[in-house]
């Protein structure tokens, strides 16, 4: 059964047995303290709160999934960064028995899984909430054998939630035996022998874990499942490993092709860079951009850490153009952003494995250079990263290589450091408004280009506000750069703006200008700043207590910058130039006359 057949197989069924087929949701999810979607249940998770679901109860679909915690496991049998989960879901529809009762007729009948590789496990309770003796019984009664059902504890068979808060409940999981042969006499699911694996995980969404901690009983359960697409794919295709199904296979083919070595002397190089480049296809293709931040940071390391493994096989430094086109010949049908979004996808990775080939050329010398030396402390790991741009994960990497630990904590601590010596120097460059870690860059020569410096830096608030209303709120901040001539405005957004709308943005500057709105700062919690709407793009990098600069209700920034009192002080604002600087990211050059 290939990949095709399978996803048609569980849609159609469950369809047939009374589910709505809705599409996969975005890798960005809705829920804002989560970086990704890493489940299917994350689409619906407003429905098992009350919400109405306009799909009706009972739900499935395909989704697509970003799990970032496993990054460094990528390369053995079963971990992935991009994965696709099959899932049922009901939002007070059904229960346990029907759950159960599909997951069985699924798994046993409809894909043939023979009965004996079948084992089970449920939630055995603790002090908290007590052993789902229900669903041990249901699955005795389909005539699962006493034996293959294990109780497991919080840790293996309880789920959620996903984020700060939401529901969560009990869970029961199908696992299948690989091999039939035990590691010795208590090998059971969970066992880590590599005998089972899981691939059904079903979710008895009952409660719902508030902030504080503690379990409040649903006044209306649900059910969340999860399959693990890609694990079931091996079973049914008989292969070893998830990278020789037929989602992976073309594209281990490819590296071997241009590479001319073969995948078995290179396993751990073709896996990791097979699945980051999948990965960062699919995460630029929902319109996330490298960047040193969220998403943007995830998307950076996972190209950076592909074009590292890349050169262990001597591959061209385009490399990721074959890889690209064979990822889009497997998925553009099922995923038409894939197709739609390909050539923004080549240009986002060209340029950042230009940008990152040269820091890693420079780098690789230095790191080498102080291997040599024979000592190396969370200060040479930080002058990496500070001189030559160097990740420190790819130290840490690099280091483990040759089995040399260091700590997180010692590269922390240095770039702390830098951080507070970095902030007195803007502190006393400015007098107490200066220049923060977060606000754009600002380049002066000497005191006299302060004033002008600071009528360009709050238009440039102006300018992001305008952009936005125009535009719309997806336009988001990319860069700034700002000198005494001139503002330099880096933000998202997928084409060139018109004339007329360069003349709408620079008329609503002009406007609010012209108003003379009084520029506000205040000092408050990130927590508190972010609650009341202010922008911030730069979020790892802001303290506790944070400026918000309001410029009435058109514009609400954090920011370490200088600004103007008035609006008025600004002057005359003209865009001068635009331009395009990478895929989905365009450039404004403006003056303040």
């Amino acid at each position: 059964m290939n990949s095709s057949e399978l996803r048609k197989k569980f849609l159609d069924y469950f369809e047939k047995n009374g589910h709505t087929v809705v599409p996969s949701s975005s890798l960005i999810p809705k829920d804002s303290s989560l970086l990704f979607t890493t489940a299917g249940m994350q689409q619906f998770k407003e429905y098992y709160l009350g919400k109405p679901s306009p799909f009706g109860e009972n739900v499935c679909s395909v989704q697509k999934c970003i799990r970032t915690t496993d990054i460094d496991e990528v390369g053995d049998n079963t971990h992935l960064t991009f994965f696709e989960m099959l899932g049922n879901f009901s939002f007070g529809g059904y229960f346990k028995e029907e759950a159960i009762k599909y997951a069985h007729d699924f798994a046993l009948n409809e894909i043939s899984l023979p009965k004996e590789r079948v084992y089970i496990t449920y939630f055995k309770g603790d002090d908290e909430i007590p052993e789902d003796v229900d669903s041990k019984k249901i699955w005795q009664e389909l005539g699962i054998a006493e034996e293959n059902i294990f109780g497991f504890g919080r840790d293996d068979n309880f789920w959620g939630p996903t984020g700060d808060e939401g529901p969560c409940g009990p869970t029961t999981e199908i696992h299948y035996d690989l091999t039939g042969m035990p590691c010795g006499e208590n090998c059971a699911p969970n066992c880590d022998c590599g005998r089972f694996v899981e691939i059904w995980n079903i979710v008895f969404n009952e409660f719902y874990k508030n902030k504080e901690g503690k379990f409040l009983k649903l006044e209306r359960s649900g059910i969340d499942t999860g399959m693990g697409f890609e694990r079931l794919l091996t079973i049914l295709q008989n292969k070893n490993s998830v990278y020789e199904t037929d989602v992976f296979l073309p594209i281990i083919e490819k590296l071997e092709d241009i590479s001319n070595l073969k995948y078995n002397d290179f396993i751990k190089e073709f896996r990791i860079i097979s699945d980051h480049i999948k990965a960062s296809c699919f995460i630029i293709a929902d319109g996330v951009l490298p960047s040193n931040v969220d998403r943007g940071y995830v998307l950076r390391r996972l190209i950076r850490r592909s074009i590292r493994f890349a050169r262990n096989l001597k591959l061209e430094k385009n490399f990721f153009v074959p890889i690209c086109e064979v990822i889009k010949n497997i998925y553009e049908k099922v995923y038409p952003e894939i197709g739609r979004n390909f050539n923004d996808i080549l240009t986002v990775l060209e340029k950042e494995s230009y940008k990152f080939n040269k820091t890693l050329e420079k780098g690789l010398k230095e790191f080498e250079k102080l291997i040599l030396k024979g000592e190396f402390t969370g200060k040479h790991t930080f002058y990496l990263y500070e001189t030559f741009g160097f990740p420190f994960e790819l130290t840490r990497e690099l280091l483990k290589e040759k089995n040399i630990n260091i700590s997180d904590e010692e590269f922390k601590k240095e770039f702390e450091k830098h951080k507070e010596i970095s902030r007195a120097g803007a502190e006393k460059k400015f007098g107490g408004h200066g220049l923060k870690l977060g606000s754009p860059e600002i380049r002066v020569k000497d005191e006299s280009e302060i004033q002008k410096v600071t009528r360009l830096h709050t238009a440039t608030h102006l300018l992001h506000a305008a952009l936005r209303k125009i535009l719309g709120e997806k336009v988001r901040q990319m860069g700034s750069d700002i000198t005494a001539e001139r503002l330099r405005f880096d933000f998202s957004f997928d084409r060139k703006l018109t004339p007329e709308e360069i003349k709408k943005v620079e008329d609503l500057v002009n406007q609010k200008i012209k108003e003379g709105i009084d520029v506000i700062r205040e000092e408050m919690p990130y927590e508190k700043a972010i609650k009341q709407g202010a922008l911030a793009f730069f979020k790892e990098k802001y303290p506790d207590i944070v400026s918000v600069y309001s410029i009435g209700d058109f514009s609400k920034e954090l920011c370490g910058g200088p600004h103007v009192k008035n609006t008025k002080e600004v002057g005359k604002f003209k865009i001068i130039k635009q331009e395009s600087i990478g895929a989905n990211i365009k450039r404004i050059k403006a003056v303040v006359e």
